[in-house]
């Protein structure tokens, strides 16, 4: 097994390699004054199956564009040299919101990535809380896993459940009813308490959120707000403020997926926030969230990775294990 990480996720990737117990193989990038690059491995891969590393969220260095065709050409190159197998990691995997047609001649992204991955030879593909886990299966022909970061949200939020504290997970669309449930699932095992669940409804359309629908009681409630992904911040900074005005305690917000594009801070800073957790995918989330009022934690889902990791390199072939765990 070979593991090796793009330089632009290599902090990540050594956590991970730390907890697979490995090192992180060595390789090249160059880039080339008109924005072409070259990237190759320095060690042999002949034979063997390697995992390469590279989230996929945009940033000030590169666009989620240059990363994903960094990651593919990379991985292409890998095929090239003689590597068995090649699983992408990609904690934060770009162009997954847009997985259905819901206007006339929309493209379905997630079709694409697939398509584009696979041509180069990549074999399978772990990635963590897309967002649609159905989407996902039918994108891609090789095997995927989907990892799940709930478990280390239901750690970290399990405290709050006092002796006289009322609990309540908020879904912030309907779309993620199903996910909020799951959660409030986890927490009610680690709590041994009962956790309410609560909905608020969201419309979007070019662009524009709407819909006032409020389902749940959250009066009296330190409620967790719930979600995969947190961009422009204002999914989440609707849904506290809707909180709010139906007596909740306290709000926080928890997600996977911290991209937080600019102004999100702002946006979130006007909500009345207690808190904001995020898992580590996107890789620079402290930067990210510079100037966030909201105390900010930030939950490392590289253990998650690696025993996924020790599962697919175990087997034998390198097959991913029919669904996961």
């Amino acid at each position: 097994m070979r593991l090796f990480s793009l330089n632009e996720s290599r902090e990540w990737a050594l956590k991970l390699a730390s907890e697979v117990g490995t090192a992180i193989a060595s390789h090249e990038e160059r880039t080339f004054e008109d924005g072409e690059f070259k990237i190759r491995a320095l060690e042999s891969v002949r034979g063997e199956h390697v995992f390469v590393c590279e989230s996929l969220a945009g940033d000030a260095s590169l666009s989620v564009s240059d990363k994903l065709s960094r990651l593919a050409f990379f991985c292409g190159s890998l095929r090239d040299a003689g590597a068995e197998r090649v699983t992408a990691v990609a904690p934060y995997l770009a162009f997954w919101r847009k997985d259905r047609r819901t206007k006339a001649n929309d493209p379905v992204a997630t079709r694409y990535v697939a398509r584009m991955l696979e041509s180069v030879g990549v074999d399978g593909l772990l990635t963590v809380d897309v967002h649609s886990p159905a989407a996902l299966d039918n994108a891609f022909a090789v095997p995927t896993e989907n990892l799940e970061a709930a478990p280390l949200f239901a750690t970290q939020f399990a405290p709050l459940a006092g002796a006289d504290a009322k609990l309540v997970v908020l879904s912030p669309d309907a779309g993620g009813l199903h996910r909020a449930h799951a959660f409030a699932s986890l927490l009610a095992g680690r709590t041994g308490r009962s956790i309410d669940v609560a909905l608020m409804d969201k419309q979007r359309s070019e662009g524009r959120v709407s819909g006032d629908l409020f389902a749940g009681d959250v009066r009296g409630a330190d409620v967790i707000i719930f979600d995969d992904l947190i961009s422009s911040g204002t999914t989440i900074a609707r849904a506290a403020a809707a909180a709010h005005e139906r007596g909740a305690r306290c709000v926080h917000a928890a997600a996977t997926h911290g991209v937080l594009a600019p102004g999100a801070v702002a946006t979130l800073n006007g909500s009345g926030l207690k808190s904001l957790t995020l898992a580590n995918s996107v890789g620079d989330e402290r930067r990210r969230c510079n100037g966030l009022k909201p105390e900010l934690l930030v939950l490392d889902c590289a253990p998650v990775f690696a025993r996924a990791i020790e599962r697919w390199a175990a087997r034998p072939g390198g097959d991913a294990p029919p669904g996961g765990d």
